[in-house]
């Protein structure tokens, strides 16, 4: 079975070390990044799991990014951890943008890995609901082709032609 891969978006090195350590440690597979434009990179070339970033990257509006990533991947889990303290309005933002738990740092290790796990499974989840509704529109498309089909060849079977 394939493990999932977690993409770590944080300025700070030790803040990236301590959770590649952590989430290797899990054996997820684990990229870690210092710039948005490097992590943006990552989405074209690899199926990431789950991002976890810290709250300002690169001068960048971060909500507005993660909302635009979530039009692309709506199952990605996305954990949101800062030092700084936010207010409601900025919290608000946060999590209307898409990002499934926010948190301040320090956190704990344990922390971390329950939700990570959490949020995975609810990806899971909803990857399975997404290819259930493929499939089922698929049996749609073709049973409504079959009745097509079958009206077309009633219609014809069904004419009888006088000939005078």
């Amino acid at each position: 079975m394939a493990k999932d891969t977690i993409l770590i978006l944080d300025k700070e090195f030790h803040t990236q070390w301590t959770l590649k350590t952590i989430l290797e440690s899990e054996k997820y597979i684990v990229l870690a990044m210092d710039t948005m434009e490097r992590a943006l990179q990552n989405f074209k070339e690899f199926e990431i799991s789950g991002l976890i970033t810290e709250y300002r990257i690169d001068h960048t509006n971060t909500p507005e990014i993660i909302r635009d990533l979530k039009k692309g991947f709506p199952e990605l889990y996305v954990m949101m951890l800062t030092y700084e303290n936010l207010g409601e309005k900025e919290y608000k933002k946060i999590i209307s943008a898409g990002i499934d738990d926010f948190f301040l740092k320090p956190i704990s290790s344990e922390k971390i890995l329950i939700h990570l796990k959490k949020g995975l499974r609810q990806r899971k989840i909803l990857l399975q609901k997404i290819r259930l509704e493929q499939k089922l529109n698929q049996i749609k498309t073709n049973r409504n082709v079959r009745e097509v089909a079958l009206s077309r060849d009633n219609l014809f079977h069904n004419k009888s032609f006088t000939v005078r």
